[in-house]
């Protein structure tokens, strides 16, 4: 069937896009270091402001891509966003200052809108009785790609070069781009004589309760999870008594809840089709606070690890469940601004997690502060269904 060759094609996109995002961790400061002659004392302030420029940039654009693929076409603005990104990357392989990196890093950013472009296409393509599956498949192809790209990342510079991982990368997203042009079918569009002008830059679908709830919860989660990212190293050697090979073992550490997310996503998503989509989002907020604060228990960093798994199986339930509440609350013609609008979400909370994280390292301590990360899904929780509809809301679909 069609949409399950769409389905296909789309988790592939997804899951090579965030390949490319992520396979810089592994050799960036190494990369900064040897290549563009960055000096030691500096590689850090380098590669912070290399890292968030990109995340911060395309937040900001996701709403604008978002509204201009309503307005023009969803089909159009993923070329747009794969083959900008696909030149960027090759940039990436020729550059020789860190400004210069910077640069190609900031017009990433401005390239980027790939993901909610692929949400926004899927939401359309897949049969109303399959959304939750299909997004939950979306959203393990996401993880997956995150998890496998420091990886993948880490052996093509040892391989290849470090310069040839980043012209690897361009090829890769080329011929997903390619793909995407060549196989995905857009129909056209018929006109609503009641709909109302897209605008560029408009925050109206904020108004919606259901859309202002899940925009909110995105943020927040974004944050949980990258609160921890400063701290995770120091804390594994806390934990394994030593510094030896902190990488490698923190890298592990810290994407065992990606493993987890990508075997349970799809189990999520059929969950959320049979029992509806905000019981599946609070059972799973639930289970992520939950195992959130029971993994700072442990004294060893086999339980620390074995705990962090168990609530990514957990955690892996959020995202469908937001992506398809967002889905059936929002019109068939404004599906790319309400994903634009939740990228923007999970950029700002992905921006403000380091920071907040790195804050709270001069007042606490890191079994604190990963604890913590966990705890802050229970309010949340609270508040989602203190605030939950009584049957209807959006456009009056059933929140299912």
């Amino acid at each position: 069937m069609r949409w399950k060759f769409i389905l296909g094609l789309l988790t592939t996109c997804a899951v090579l896009m965030s390949m490319s995002y992520t396979m810089l961790i592994p050799f960036l400061p190494m990369y900064l270091i040897q290549d563009l002659g960055v000096v030691k004392a500096d590689v850090d302030m380098w590669s912070g402001a290399i890292f968030a420029i990109t995340f911060l940039v395309s937040g900001i654009m996701a709403p604008i891509w978002g509204a201009l693929a309503d307005k023009k076409s969803r089909k159009l603005m993923a070329l747009r966003a794969g083959f900008c990104l696909a030149i960027t990357y090759f940039l990436g392989g020729l550059v020789t200052n860190p400004w210069e990196l910077l640069g190609v890093r900031f017009i990433q950013g401005l390239s980027a809108g790939l993901w909610p472009a692929l949400l926004a296409i899927i939401s359309v393509e897949s049969p109303k009785l399959k959304l939750g599956f299909c997004l939950g498949v979306m959203q393990g192809g996401m993880t997956a790609g995150g998890v496998l790209g420091p990886l993948f990342g880490g052996l093509l510079a040892d391989q290849f070069g470090m310069r040839m991982a980043f012209f690897i990368a361009a090829a890769a997203l080329f011929l997903i781009t390619l793909a995407l042009l060549f196989f995905v079918k857009e129909e056209p569009r018929k006109p609503d004589p009641n709909a109302k002008p897209v605008k560029i830059w408009d925050f109206s679908l904020c108004k919606i309760p259901a859309v202002k709830r899940m925009l909110i919860c995105a943020g927040v989660v974004q944050l949980t999870i990258l609160m921890q990212q400063p701290i995770m190293p120091l804390y594994v050697a806390e934990l394994q008594g030593s510094m030896e090979r902190i990488v490698l073992i923190s890298g592990i550490v810290f994407s065992v809840t990606g493993i987890s997310g990508v075997l349970a996503s799809p189990g999520w998503g059929i969950l959320g089709q049979n029992w509806g989509y905000r019981p599946v989002l609070y059972l799973s907020l639930l289970g992520a606070g939950l195992f959130g604060i029971v993994q700072v228990f442990p004294n060893s960093l086999e339980w620390f690890t074995i705990w962090r798994f168990v609530g990514g199986l957990a955690f892996a339930g959020i995202f469908p469940a937001i992506n398809a509440v967002l889905t059936v609350s929002t019109n068939a013609n404004d599906k790319g601004r309400v994903f634009g609008l939740s990228y923007l979400a999970q950029q700002l909370g992905a921006v403000m997690g380091p920071i907040v994280g790195g804050a709270m390292t001069a007042y606490f301590s890191y079994k604190f502060i990963i604890g913590m990360s966990g705890f802050i899904c229970l309010p949340l929780v609270l508040y989602l269904f203190l605030k939950r509809p009584a049957k209807t809301e959006g456009t009056g679909t059933p929140l299912v």
